[in-house]
């Protein structure tokens, strides 16, 4: 599987002290889990955050973000944000925690 590790390494840092993370190699990539459920990954060199579907057409209108075509069609709920939207600490946090946040929404909603 090829993926950014660099990048990876950086998601980890980000995620440090936080509780019931886990990681899964899906997607020909990784994923990082909260509670067994998927809020970020990557694929190749770009990060995948799961925005759900209330906040996808938001997501898509900040820099360096796309719709995540990885079968052809877009998956809605999910985006690709390119290497340049996650370079600082700052774009990364801001993308892992909006995926943290759909998750736990859904565990509030269970």
């Amino acid at each position: 599987m090829v993926y950014d590790e660099k990048l990876a390494d950086r998601v980890r840092k980000s995620l440090k002290g936080k509780r019931n993370m886990t990681e899964k190699k899906m997607f020909g990539g990784i994923a990082f889990l909260l509670d067994g459920k998927m809020f970020c990954g990557i694929i190749k060199n770009d990060l995948v955050v799961r925005t759900g579907p209330e906040y996808y057409e938001k997501a898509l209108t900040k820099p360096h973000a796309s719709p995540m075509d990885f079968t052809g069609k877009p998956m809605k709920g999910f985006v690709y944000v390119a290497p340049n939207g996650c370079k600082t600490k700052k774009t990364l946090s801001e993308w892992v925690n909006s995926g943290i946040d759909y998750v736990t929404s859904l565990r509030k909603s269970s």
